[in-house]
């Protein structure tokens, strides 16, 4: 913690003895909140992430308007109600397929020219079409081997001229854009078109329209030529039975011996005269549905200019791109949530090392005049004087104070990684035990980095290594910065570091005779990860005061410091998280 920061705290939270015993907790509004909180950015970076792409996808994706035109069908069916229903959706259906027909298809194409349409003749893949290739890309390699099996034992086609592969390319894709059902159960066809603008999508949705009512026309006139062929061969069969007939009738009435004979000759002529009449009739009827064919279809509605694009639906792809980017985002944040093992809230460590308290304190950087708020000073009056008091730092004072419930305390405060701040901590802790009336004593035992001798004595010629060799010379080492606080900076140090030999209990000064003197005693110890002064000097003081960093120190990190310490014969009375974001303060 450097001299430029400011903390500004909330009240230690106490644990229960259930809610420290460790045990999965049930899911609350609190920690979705803090979730939402801590991970946000996640969430909000996706969705802007999808939503990019949608838009990139919105602008550069070529706009596509779709026409209708509708038909009606007149089913000739016969028979019974249940026959006639049954037969008019067979009929229906077949009309459908032969709307889908590549001849009525190809007749659409040669009929707008489409094959010089760069629309429709343009054979490089689409961003839609490379994805579908690419996911059908395994059942398409799986299948070429019988492909080409099959085509070695059908011989090789006829080679395709240019015009002719165009054609059958252009036929392709337009099929795959046209949409042709039926509307509910009437008699109602619909044609859909879809286009790159709105009177082409009209034109083919007409044009398509007008080539299946030419192709049925064509269809019911070719059927009705071939049955006027058959029907021509029958009658000249017929009326050479009919001349057979009437010839041996007369033959037999110009010399009658038998009249039986002549009633059935007579029959059998009248019958072939009334089969000749009737094939004559329905032949004269069979060419005239040559000369003057009628469709089975009608056009009813015809397409008119879209007033809008079909695809892309820009709406609901934004939509669906946010609705994609919020769940992407909240599956990653959850992912990032459940496998951070930063130190970030209380209860992870708390309940995991059995701690009686656990305070956040927030970081606040103040500034006087442009320069960064000092530390304690020596000779300034007063503990508060150039350094304002923490607000969250009251309650920790009262909280270490009282967990002990002892008037005078020796207690060491150590961070578990450099930079946690636990030097500001001890001495904030020492102005406020000094401010409550309790005379109290700071000392810098932190040999790697003795920032509190550096902050508020940094010209001091003795020191707490003085005192370890001349217990006299307590009086003189440390400095009175009010009535009520001293500090003991922390001298030269030479090989071996004062917070071992403390432990050692064979030098001149002992915490036994500080408490004598003076009510509560803070001592700022080196970090943890730095040095092993911790695991020396903590059996010897009261307790131990843990400092982890908010975000940056591991829980894994936190619960091996205070269990190594536990395992040495420390008292750990708590633990401060610092650095927190100010939205802890909630």
């Amino acid at each position: 913690m450097t001299s430029s920061t400011i903390f500004s705290g909330v009240s230690p939270i106490p644990l229960s003895a259930a809610t420290t015993g460790g045990g999965n907790s049930p899911l609350t509004l609190r920690d979705m909140l803090f979730f939402l909180r801590m991970r946000w950015h996640w969430i909000v970076v996706t969705t802007i992430a999808f939503l990019a792409i949608a838009g990139t996808y919105l602008l550069t994706a070529k706009p596509t308007f779709v026409a209708s035109t509708q038909l009606v069908i007149f089913p000739q069916v016969s028979g019974s109600e249940a026959q006639r229903a049954f037969a008019e959706d067979a009929f229906i259906e077949g009309q459908l397929e032969i709307a889908r027909s590549t001849d009525v298809v190809g007749g659409t194409v040669a009929a707008l020219d489409l094959v010089h349409d760069p629309e429709f003749v343009d054979q490089s893949p689409s961003l839609q079409d490379r994805a579908k290739n690419w996911l059908m890309g395994l059942s398409s390699q799986s299948d070429k081997p019988s492909q080409d099996a099959a085509g070695k034992g059908t011989g090789e086609a006829q080679p395709q001229t240019e015009e002719e592969r165009l054609r059958d390319w252009a036929t392709a894709k337009l099929l795959n854009t046209v949409g042709i059902r039926r509307i509910g159960n009437s008699t109602i066809v619909e044609i859909s078109a879809a286009a790159s603008t709105p009177q082409k999508a009209v034109d083919i949705a007409d044009t398509l329209a007008r080539q299946y009512i030419q192709k049925n026309i064509a269809m019911k006139a070719n059927a009705a030529r071939q049955y006027s062929d058959w029907l021509a061969k029958f009658m000249a069969e017929q009326q050479r039975g009919l001349a057979e007939a009437a010839s041996a009738l007369a033959s037999f009435t110009s010399n009658p011996r038998d009249q039986f004979k002549l009633a059935e000759l007579q029959s059998a002529t009248d019958a072939r005269r009334t089969l000749y009449e009737n094939t004559l009739n329905q032949l004269t009827e069979a060419k005239q549905r040559i000369t003057y064919p009628m469709s089975d279809a009608t056009i009813v509605s015809r397409a008119t200019l879209p007033l809008s694009k079909a695809r892309p639906r820009s709406t609901l792809i934004a939509a669906f791109a946010a609705a994609l980017g919020l769940g992407t985002g909240f599956a990653l944040a959850m992912i990032r949530h459940a496998s951070d093992r930063r130190l970030v809230r209380p209860h992870q460590i708390a309940e995991t090392c059995d701690l009686p308290f656990v305070t956040v304190l927030t970081t606040l950087k103040r500034t006087r005049n442009g320069h960064p708020t000092p530390l304690l000073a020596a000779g300034s009056g007063s503990p508060t004087a150039d350094y304002p008091v923490i607000p969250g730092m009251m309650e920790l004072s009262a909280t270490v104070v009282g967990l002990r419930r002892k008037r005078r305390v020796v207690i060491g405060v150590v961070a578990v990684s450099p930079g946690s701040g636990a030097s500001t901590i001890a001495s904030e802790l020492a102005v406020l035990s000094s401010v409550s009336g309790a005379t109290t004593l700071l000392i810098d035992a932190a040999a790697q980095k003795p920032s509190l001798s550096k902050a508020i004595a940094p010209h001091s010629s003795s020191g707490l290594v003085d005192v370890l060799d001349n217990g006299e010379l307590i009086q003189t080492a440390a400095l009175s910065l009010s009535s009520t606080l001293k500090f003991l900076p922390l001298g030269e140090v030479d090989t071996v570091t004062p917070a071992i030999r403390l432990s050692s209990r064979r030098t001149q000064l002992s915490f036994a005779e500080l408490k004598k003197e003076f009510d509560a005693i803070f001592v700022d110890i080196s970090a943890f990860s730095a040095s092993p002064d911790a695991n020396a000097i903590a059996p010897e003081l009261d307790g131990v005061l843990v400092v982890a960093s908010h975000g940056r120190t591991s829980i894994d990190e936190a619960i091996r410091v205070i269990e190594t310490m536990r395992n040495v014969g420390a008292e750990i009375l708590g633990a401060v998280i610092n650095h927190a974001p100010a939205s802890m303060q909630s």
